[in-house]
């Protein structure tokens, strides 16, 4: 199953990955600046330095740029993936010549704080609501980056919802629209023995679904209010899930009604950039 990739990342897809974004940097005369440098094949080192706190994620990625460019790369990391930084601590340690070090500077960097910003604004999520609640991921993510940025949900204290749409049935509100009959939809749905996620806009599409044997309901956009008296219910026989709107500000007022996940598109398509540069010893 391809959810299981996210755990651990593939060291062929991480070469694919930075590959292409290696040849989008260099395509068609390669680092046409750096050439110049006549001191281009010295062996330098160089520190990688977190410009503020946070969650360090994608550091094979990094890794991955400088040994593409330059195979006497020697790529030292000063802390793993998943674990938090200060500002000013050095995150890794390149001794490479000057020119490779150079060139895969912004793709590796691009990837480390592209990375790094998912986990670090994923934990900000993380640390505000209560221990029973999980934050997830959506699909809203950079395409052909989507195992990257999952993984980086992962190393900030996230977790996973389904990774494309072959892993569960997610019966959203236009297939409802499509159908007309959400019970009758459904009750194909469990047909297939898949794991079955509801979404659910209101009481009475809500009442129209207990007592049909899924895993999950998913509560759209509704207030805490509502969400409240949908929970009460359910009384436990599904898991619960709420999205819509979720931010740092409301999470926690969220989190308190008792619902199991709620699932943050923003930690994937909003995180900001993670700081950090890279200098020459």
């Amino acid at each position: 199953m391809v959810v299981r990739s996210v755990q651990k990342l593939n060291q062929s897809y991480i070469k694919s990955i930075v590959r292409k974004a290696l040849e989008e940097d260099l395509r068609p005369r390669g680092d046409i600046t750096t050439k110049l440098i006549t001191t281009k094949n010295k062996i330098i080192k160089a520190r990688i330095i977190a410009k503020q706190d946070g969650i360090i994620a994608g550091l094979e990625f990094c890794k991955t740029a400088f040994k593409l460019i330059g195979r006497e790369a020697i790529f030292t990391k000063k802390i793993s993936d998943g674990k938090r930084i200060k500002k000013n601590k050095v995150i890794a340690i390149i001794t490479a010549k000057t020119e490779t070090i150079l060139t895969a500077e912004r793709t590796a960097l691009n990837f480390l704080n592209h990375a790094s910003g998912i986990a670090t604004l994923t934990n900000q999520f993380v640390k505000k609501i209560s221990k029973k609640t999980k934050i997830c991921c959506t699909r809203k993510t950079t395409p052909n980056l989507r195992i990257l940025e999952k993984y980086a949900v992962k190393k900030g204290g996230g977790y996973n919802h389904r990774y494309n749409l072959s892993d569960e049935i997610l019966i959203k509100d236009n297939h409802i629209s499509s159908s007309k009959n959400l019970k009758d939809l459904l009750n194909k749905a469990i047909k297939t023995k898949k794991i079955i996620t509801v979404e659910i806009e209101n009481i009475n599409q809500l009442k129209q679904v207990i007592g049909l044997k899924f895993k999950r309901i998913l509560f759209d956009n509704m207030s805490t209010l509502q969400l409240k008296k949908c929970l009460r219910l359910c009384k436990n026989k599904y898991q619960t899930e709420y999205s819509g709107n979720a931010t740092l500000k409301n999470i926690k007022q969220i989190s308190k009604t008792g619902i199991d996940r709620i699932s943050v598109g923003a930690i994937t398509h909003s995180a900001k950039s993670f700081d950090t540069t890279l200098l020459f010893r």
